[in-house]
């Protein structure tokens, strides 16, 4: 077991992919500049249009927390799909597997790697918001809640994402589809200025299959810890799941297996 453990990680690796993504502009800008440029101007706009000062913790906290969704959806569907499609482009892949690393091991950690940069954005983006706005502070099940819904969509984006790389195989088409995605989510989702509810009936009917719709629109109550009725949500979180498990299974079964 110990053995397994230890050909799973390698420091090597682990530097290699931290500093890819470091390097990375585009989770810079669009997964931490962004989402705390957005969540402050929009949070100043409808604050200064409040009728009183008792409503602005409430306002504040539901944009911040509709904006949060954009990190993942920055860091993974835009930075995570494009760097890894330029590797592909380049056969990076195929020359570290002559050096004995398999694709699971290279998955593992960019995964990790991934994930300790989404924290290191939140974090960002939290305190930001601690500091600059007034956020109402969760409910220990609120948090709770919070925590494992975005790290399921974290999950779900990064499949995508490395479904969308290895279909496309290359920089141009990855970044067009991925910013198709990014930019289809956040209309549908509410992070456009137009509410879910001013949407036609079709658009409404595609933003109730996914996450990033409830997130923006509905997380304050889970924050609050108020009465919530989670089925659609869930509902959205299953099928977008199982849509990215499967381009993602048959991308991989496209061109080569694990």
């Amino acid at each position: 077991m110990q053995d397994k453990k230890r050909n799973m990680f390698s420091s090597y690796m682990m530097r290699y992919e931290l500093l890819h993504v470091i390097g990375n502009p585009y989770v810079h800008i669009f997964g931490v500049g962004l989402p705390v440029m957005l969540a402050l101007l929009i949070t100043r706009v409808a604050v200064s249009e409040l009728p009183g000062e008792q409503w602005v913790p409430m306002v504040t906290t539901s944009i911040y927390l509709g904006m949060s969704a954009l990190i993942p959806m920055a860091v993974l569907l835009m930075g995570y799909a494009v760097s890894y499609a330029q590797e592909l482009s380049k056969g990076i892949p195929e020359r570290l597997q002559l050096f004995g690393m398999k694709k699971s091991v290279l998955f593992y950690h960019r995964a990790l790697v991934q994930g300790l940069f989404l924290l290191a954005a939140f974090a960002v983006f939290f305190t930001s918001g601690c500091l600059f706005s007034e956020l109402q502070p969760p409910t220990l099940r609120g948090l709770a809640a919070y925590i494992l819904c975005m790290l399921a969509f974290s999950m779900i984006c990064l499949a995508l994402a490395h479904g969308i790389a290895c279909i496309c195989r290359n920089f141009g088409k990855t970044y067009c589809v991925s910013m198709i995605v990014y930019f289809a989510f956040m209309i549908l989702g509410g992070m456009m200025g137009i509410q879910y509810q001013d949407l036609p009936k079709w658009a409404q009917a595609a933003a109730k299959l996914l996450p990033v719709t409830y997130i923006n629109k509905d997380f304050y109550k889970v924050w609050t810890g108020e009465t919530y009725h989670y089925m659609p949500m869930l509902q959205s979180f299953f099928f977008f799941g199982a849509v990215s498990g499967i381009l993602l299974f048959l991308a991989l079964r496209r061109h080569k297996k694990w």
